[in-house]
């Protein structure tokens, strides 16, 4: 039952940290889907930083609760390629082929960039392999 508590508080936060940074992406109306982009970098950028950090020995017990807290819960709640695919095909439908390759293309680099950089610091940060 606990392993259900971790995951529900971290993706009750996850989304609602999520809505908050694209309503605030908003604002930019540029047409182009910004906020997702950003959740899924930053999101990519965090599940590689903690994957490292939880993989040392000594995380131990922590790890598994605060795997299931931000890992699962958070993270999963966050970052969301189902809107991303979702606003991309939507962009392609209004015709605007142009935002929804720039979409395809920037998540995918951007978020296997962003993974790569988390989980090199985490590395760094705690010293595993």
């Amino acid at each position: 039952m606990n392993s259900l508590i971790y995951v529900a508080l971290g993706g009750a936060i996850g989304a609602v940290s999520r809505y908050l940074v694209v309503a605030a992406s908003v604002w930019l109306g540029v047409g182009f889907p910004i906020g997702t982009l950003l959740v899924n970098t930053a999101g990519s950028f965090a599940i590689g930083l903690f994957a490292a950090w939880v993989s040392v020995d000594w995380a131990g017990e922590l790890a598994g609760s605060s795997r299931l807290l931000f890992q699962t819960g958070f993270l999963g709640a966050f970052t969301t390629f189902s809107a991303f695919s979702l606003e991309t095909l939507t962009l392609w439908q209004n015709g605007h082929t142009r935002f929804a390759t720039a979409n395809v293309l920037l998540n995918v680099v951007l978020c296997l960039v962003a993974v790569v950089a988390g989980h090199t610091i985490g590395t760094q940060i705690s010293g595993s392999k």
